[in-house]
């Protein structure tokens, strides 16, 4: 469910800016205007919910999208919402205290998280979160991978992130795996009924001659 919350605009007039789940996430206000700061209690909430995700994610995907509308940001959390991953906007700062609360994440290397950045978190496969955000980019390139991080705490870079997304999905090689194991299966159906029709071929013949 979105958060609405009030910044102050030239002229001190109210202007409304939108944020999606729980998160503060905004495309680039213009200058001049300012955001509320959030309370503690809310603070809390999104480390929490971080904390929980982290704590079951295979794989963690990081992108600048500074300049992408609500419209494509909504879009992006349906793309992802279909493929079983969770879009989060969060301040970097409340990140890190998340990664701190576990064994996992505690020492990984966070230097990469800085500017306007968004997380995908897949805690069923190892590359979705990385493909989902490296397909959405190629038809919005305000969206740019730069970062992620493994389900063991690995921090990736911009290289490692991108080279990820291009790896089948855990889907996609099940699907592979599946076809290579029918496929035998397949051929010997299919040289028993050939044979078998040869047979009744046969039999069928040596009834007209007689």
């Amino acid at each position: 469910m979105s958060d609405v919350n009030n910044a102050v605009g030239y002229n001190n007039k109210p202007v409304i800016l939108h944020s999606f789940s729980v998160c503060i996430g905004i495309t680039t206000p213009k200058k001049g205007f300012y955001l509320m700061a959030i309370s503690k209690d809310k603070k809390q909430a999104l480390v929490a919910e971080m904390s929980e995700l982290l704590a079951e994610a295979k794989g963690t995907a990081v992108a600048t999208y500074q300049g992408t509308s609500v419209a494509d940001l909504q879009a992006l959390r349906r793309e992802a919402r279909e493929a079983g991953v969770v879009i989060k906007v969060v301040k970097n700062r409340l990140v890190r205290v998340a990664f701190a609360q576990h064994d996992t994440y505690k020492n990984t290397d966070t230097s990469a998280l800085a500017g306007q950045l968004l997380y995908a978190i897949s805690p069923d496969d190892e590359v979705m979160a990385a493909k989902v955000l490296h397909e959405f980019a190629k038809t919005h390139p305000t969206v740019q991978l730069v970062a992620g991080f493994s389900g063991e705490g690995e921090a990736l870079n911009t290289a490692d992130v991108t080279a990820l997304a291009g790896l089948p999905s855990k889907n996609q090689l099940v699907a592979e795996v599946v076809a290579q194991l029918l496929s035998p299966v397949h051929d010997t159906t299919n040289a028993l009924s050939g044979n078998l029709h040869a047979l009744l071929d046969g039999i069928e013949d040596a009834k007209a001659a007689a």
